[in-house]
């Protein structure tokens, strides 16, 4: 049995960790690096840098910070924002990301999947994707930061994406982010048993019982985290021993 995986999230805006709730109200959570190597030490299975403005503010990541943050790691680190050329991923692989996640402008040019997939493999492509749902219960896909609506139903684009190349799914819900009530379980799990790669389920962790859910019910591969870890309601160590303890299997710290 595969090992189920826990990500530590930085959401990183002007050289700053922050973290909000749906998207909005962000508060200053810390320095990136100093908080990268904490979470590689307390046993994170992998870490995430997302530039949370780069999109939005037509910027490319800030390279030098992924530069500084991969030298404290010793976990697998994907990065994303603002990334959407082959140049861009060359760059963000070459200062020690392993792989990068496309979002926005993925849904811009579709075939910047099947591009990037062909040029660096689908090992490193993770496809983001930040969903709300809607009053008809349908999940719709929002690009630019969560800020536009596309009109894309997001299970169709998932599995559009994993068709062009994506290795990997980030399932972000706007709707949980930050509430700390739980992971969108049925979404998650819908996603999961639809495609054929990887899912890692983000937004709403609030406890460590949400873990156990989202892994057993949502049938997640990973589950990501970050105001929880960042604002010390939840140690990692102590995340990995409940889920033990509750029948998943996660590697030992």
């Amino acid at each position: 049995m595969l090992c189920k995986r826990i990500i530590a999230c930085l959401d990183v805006k002007d050289g700053q960790t922050v973290k909000g709730i749906q998207f909005k109200q962000l508060q200053q959570a810390g320095d990136p690096v100093a908080l990268a190597a904490a979470y590689a030490r307390q046993g994170a299975d992998e870490l995430v840098l997302l530039d949370i403005s780069a999109t939005q503010e037509g910027r490319g990541t800030f390279t030098a910070m992924v530069e500084a943050v991969a030298a404290e790691l010793d976990i697998p680190f994907t990065v994303g924002g603002g990334i959407g050329s082959e140049e861009a991923v060359e760059r963000l692989l070459h200062a020690g990301a392993d792989k990068v996640s496309i979002n926005s402008a993925a849904l811009r040019d579709p075939g910047l999947i099947n591009r990037l997939a062909g040029a660096f493999g689908s090992q490193c492509i993770v496809l983001a994707v930040d969903v709300r749902a809607e009053p008809d219960g349908s999940w719709q896909i929002y690009s630019t930061g969560g800020q536009v609506p596309t009109g894309r139903e997001a299970l169709a684009w998932i599995q559009e994406g994993v068709d062009r190349g994506a290795g990997e799914i980030l399932l972000t819900s706007m709707t949980h982010d930050g509430t700390r009530q739980g992971f969108a379980v049925e979404l998650t799990r819908l996603v999961s048993e639809s495609v054929s790669v990887p899912v890692i389920a983000s937004g709403g962790a609030g406890q460590a019982a949400h873990f156990v859910d989202v892994f057993t019910r949502g049938a997640a591969d990973a589950a990501l985290a970050a105001g929880i870890f960042h604002f010390g309601v939840l140690q990692i160590p102590d995340l990995k021993q409940f889920l033990r303890q509750h029948g998943v299997a996660i590697r030992t710290v």
